[in-house]
């Protein structure tokens, strides 16, 4: 069993995932991705910007994009990766099993999988 992903907590940490990485993009989502030179767990951001909606929606549409992301990644572990889930205004609609499609679809186009 892969260990748990961490996290990516700082602005800088966000920007160089953004410059430096790969981006994706699905109907449920943004996935940046960049890979790093070790074998440490994968890190995950999520961010969404309030043209999406108020707190209590972006709140709700970063929740579903953690689930996604940790059952995911549970089945396909990556690991020495830093990740960046972007919440998108079709986030929040979307089927589960379609975000989950989207996620691991994004997750093939950055040459993860």
């Amino acid at each position: 069993m892969s260990p748990k992903p961490g996290r990516l907590t700082r602005r800088a940490e966000f920007l160089r995932v953004a410059g430096k990485g790969r981006k994706a993009v699905a109907p449920g989502l943004v996935l940046q991705a960049l890979k790093r030179n070790d074998n440490r767990p994968t890190r995950l951001g999520f961010t969404v910007t309030k043209k999406v909606g108020n707190a209590v929606i972006r709140n709700r549409i970063r929740r579903r994009l953690k689930e996604a992301a940790r059952l995911e990644l549970r089945e396909l572990p990556v690991e020495g990766t830093d990740l960046v889930l972007i919440g998108r205004e079709a986030t929040r609609e979307r089927d589960f099993a379609a975000l989950r499609q989207d996620l691991r679809r994004a997750m093939t186009k950055t040459g993860l999988l």
